[in-house]
């Protein structure tokens, strides 16, 4: 019987490897355009060129963010060709939407793309409109035009989605050369009206990177002005922040430079700091729970480990660059820069923190999308754990995050109870 059960959660284990289907953005270098985009399906890569071989052109300059936006469309965007690029699963194109220049991060709802841009004094919408700082764009994905604009604060970063609304950080990261200083907030806009509805200064400056969710939490990270203003993490309260509380988050003495949401709801973070008075990097490596932190105003929820030997693979890298949980299996992937100019690596470990393997990639390797498996979209998702005999039937959100009935997720308003997809109306 033992040999069955150990036969048995071998298969179970290589079947779900088998349908671990990563794509990896690789920035390239900077006004090179030669952004490249890596596909790993099955414990291998396939080509770290997959966009070219799909297309026969290449990506763009500088890609900087992935999503999934529904069953049949991913977005990404694509920086230095100020270009937001959609294609489907299969990495065929599908359209590109040009009306976003210096795009940054993007979000979703399944029926609109939201894109960040740290574009100003430039034309938006028929060339009608200019905004002094950045602004935020709306998509429409029935014809991939952009249909609404919204001026938030000045280069504005990282997005997310929260009951109706848009979490938008700005760095104001252009302090440096521009006459503006760095900024220290967060805008909240309504995403119907497109409009600026609350402001909340964190008191932390340059608010940089793409935010990591986890239900009502973002993960913000700020790598201060790499001098004397050292790097943060704030980890923000969409719920509380909606209900007029100003006291809507906490910031920690950690740096969050690359987070992503742990199957468990936790962040986990690389933190960098880069100092230029001693040009050296100092790293920190955290695991966070968000409502834990909120609730003793970061006196607890933060340990400083990974599972298994996934922190001390990291610290043997020579520059970690990416780090990431794929929501509907759990495994564990983490991407080495090098040397910033030449081929960087892919590594995967398992959920529980088993290394299983190093892939060579392309230059400055940085962004993941995690494609779901198999039966998924049809409501049946064989990589979700099924509840013990005798309890109640769990509830998962659309990225496979266990949660109850009440859940307000990010991408839409389905949830999944029992393996089976149901509509969740508030």
């Amino acid at each position: 019987m033992k040999h069955v059960t150990l036969i048995l959660s071998w298969f179970i284990a290589v079947s779900i490897l088998a349908q671990e289907r990563i794509i990896l953005l690789n920035e390239g270098l900077w006004q090179a355009d030669n952004g490249r985009m890596t596909y790993f399906e099955g414990g291998a890569i396939v080509s770290n060129q997959w966009f070219r071989d799909k297309n026969g052109f290449k990506l763009g300059d500088t890609p900087n963010d992935i999503i999934q936006v529904n069953e049949n469309l991913i977005a990404i965007a694509i920086n230095w060709s100020n270009v937001v690029q959609f294609i489907r699963p299969d990495g065929k194109a599908v359209a590109a939407t040009e009306d976003v220049p210096n795009n940054r991060k993007l979000c979703t709802d399944g029926k609109y793309v939201y894109v960040t841009s740290y574009g100003h004094e430039c034309e938006t919408i028929n060339g009608t409109q200019f905004f002094e700082k950045g602004f935020v764009a709306k998509i429409d994905i029935s014809n991939f035009k952009v249909i609404a604009t919204c001026e938030v604060g000045y280069e504005p970063e990282g997005i997310a989605l929260y009951d109706g609304y848009l979490f938008v950080a700005n760095t104001g990261g252009y302090a440096f050369e521009e006459n503006h200083e760095y900024e220290t907030t967060v805008s909240i806009m309504n995403s119907e009206t497109m409009k600026v509805e609350n402001t909340i200064d964190v008191e932390q400056i340059n608010l940089y990177g793409k935010l990591s969710q986890s239900g009502q939490y973002l993960c913000i990270n700020s790598p201060g002005d790499y001098y004397g203003i050292p790097a943060a993490c704030i980890i923000f309260d969409c719920e509380k922040a909606l209900q007029g509380d100003d006291d809507c988050f906490v910031k920690l003495d950690y740096a969050s430079t690359y987070s992503c949401t742990a199957q468990d709801g936790r962040f986990m973070a690389i933190g960098s700091r880069f100092s230029y008075i001693t040009n050296e990097y100092e790293f920190n490596y955290v695991t966070i729970d968000p409502k834990e932190v909120m609730v003793s105003l970061g006196g607890s929820g933060i340990e400083e480990q990974f599972p298994g030997t996934v922190l001390d693979d990291i610290k043997n890298m020579m520059m970690p660059y990416g780090l990431y949980v794929n929501p509907y299996s759990g495994y564990i992937y983490a991407t080495d820069a090098g040397s910033f100019e030449g081929a960087g690596y892919l590594y995967q470990w398992s959920p529980e923190g088993k290394f299983i393997g190093k892939h060579k990639v392309y230059i400055n390797p940085a962004h993941f999308l995690a494609l779901p498996p198999e039966g998924y979209w049809d409501g049946i998702n064989p990589s979700l754990p099924s509840s013990p005999r005798g309890e109640k039937n769990p509830t998962y959100d659309m990225m496979g995050r266990k949660t109850d009935s009440s859940f307000k997720t990010q991408n839409s308003k389905l949830i999944i109870v029992d393996g089976k997809k149901i509509l969740y109306n508030k």
